[in-house]
């Protein structure tokens, strides 16, 4: 398997991370990439960075959404080039 393209930034609880797992996942699953989930409950570099977005999506290294996933703009970074 390769490495997960798109990276969920979340943390426990959190009721719009879980809405966009969901999201990422189908997604994910439709397009046959995979997905890594990191918490940043533990790290307070990326509660600075990100506490007040979660959840933030990253495709491809690059922030891509953030608070919900839109599937439409989430297949088409996917599935371009």
């Amino acid at each position: 398997m390769t490495d997960p393209r798109v990276t969920l930034y979340g943390r426990p609880g959190c009721h719009l991370c879980d809405d966009a797992r969901a999201v990422v996942e189908q997604v994910c699953a439709e397009v046959g990439e995979s997905y890594v989930e990191v918490s940043i409950v533990d790290d307070p570099e990326l509660q600075r960075r990100f506490g007040d977005e979660i959840p933030v999506t990253f495709v491809d290294g690059r922030q891509h959404d953030f608070w919900r996933v839109d599937p439409v703009r989430l297949r088409a970074a996917l599935t371009a080039g």
